[in-house]
């Protein structure tokens, strides 16, 4: 086997590992109010899981961002140190403050690549629209206006405008893209937060959304590009740049052109392996169901190869009483 090669199964399960981890900590702090805590606990036991994993990682996508003072910063080395050198991109948990009000669609979420994989982007806001399996990347674009979008997916599904459902965040940005998509005939999911499972839910069978449309996080857009890739979506991306300092920030990541328009490939490429562990109960995963009782929880997960186009559920029962 070429040494350089991500080897797929065997991560794939190991990075469930570090999803399930963030997600029973992040769990722990649903519903008390507090993103703080919610997100800290996820981030160090993501941290922690990451160091028994065998690759020579570096975080190209992570809640430290660019600061290098705070942990999992775009740069750091995760991992053990042995096995193959990979770029990760992470999320410990998407939806801080879904988890601090116990509501639905908190999870958290891995995406390793080889390196040179993922696209270098700023914590800036990203303008998206993404579909889900066999949609034609061409299909869709995001400068059309939402009703041709709708026809021309309509037209494709050979189905009426009105039978399509549209994820969108609940956000006062999105007021005049909600107009126009319900004046257009089609019917919209708002959903408060967590954009990453709002748009790969078009990919999944029986989650009720054909479309996903809206201004989210950009690193969530690469996390994102590389589930789509793993499921035959198609996404279309394009940086928002709200002020030059937007744009100095886009220029340092080694992007220049503001105007350009990413495709999912474009955005994360080569051998992906994609893992997503349920906070709280959602369309997309189940969340954790603790048993203090017991000590004892469980979890719902998802694991995606882009190479085989496998995806997986993954239902583990932990013991903590053998395992902390």
């Amino acid at each position: 086997m070429n040494a350089s090669k991500i080897p797929g199964p065997n991560l794939a399960l190991e990075a469930v590992r570090v999803t399930e981890a963030a997600a029973i900590a992040a769990a722990r702090h649903a519903g008390l109010g507090d993103e703080r805590s919610a997100e800290q606990a996820a981030v160090a036991d993501m941290q922690d899981t990451l160091e028994t994993l065998d690759i020579k990682g570096v975080v190209r996508v992570g809640p430290g961002g660019e600061d290098k003072d705070a942990p999992l910063h775009v740069g750091d080395a995760v991992g053990s140190g042995r096995g193959p050198g990979v770029d990760v991109a992470l999320m410990p948990l998407e939806g801080a403050s879904i988890t601090a009000r116990g509501s639905a669609n908190a999870l958290s979420m891995i995406a390793i690549a080889e390196h040179g994989g993922f696209l270098h982007v700023p914590d800036l806001y990203m303008n998206k629209i993404a579909a889900g399996s066999c949609v034609p990347p061409d299909l869709l674009d995001l400068d059309a206006e939402p009703a041709d979008n709708l026809a021309a997916l309509a037209d494709y599904r050979r189905r009426a405008v009105g039978d399509l459902v549209v994820c969108i965040l609940d956000r006062p940005r999105h007021r005049e893209l909600i107009a126009k998509v319900r004046d257009a005939g089609a019917r919209i999911k708002l959903i408060t937060d967590g954009d990453v499972s709002g748009a790969i839910a078009t990919t999944l069978p029986g989650s009720g959304v054909d479309l996903y449309m809206g201004i989210g996080g950009a690193p969530q857009g690469v996390l994102t590009a590389a589930a789509l890739n793993c499921t035959g979506g198609t996404m279309q991306a394009r940086l928002v740049a709200r002020n030059a300092d937007d744009r100095r920030r886009a220029i340092e990541c080694g992007i220049e052109d503001l105007e350009r328009k990413y495709m999912a490939s474009e955005m994360a490429t080569g051998d992906l392996t994609v893992a997503a562990t349920g906070v709280t109960d959602g369309t997309m995963l189940a969340g954790v169901k603790t048993r203090t009782h017991h000590g004892s929880a469980s979890t719902k997960s998802m694991v995606m190869r882009s190479e085989t186009g496998t995806l997986r559920y993954i239902e583990a029962h932990h013991n903590f009483a053998r395992r902390p």
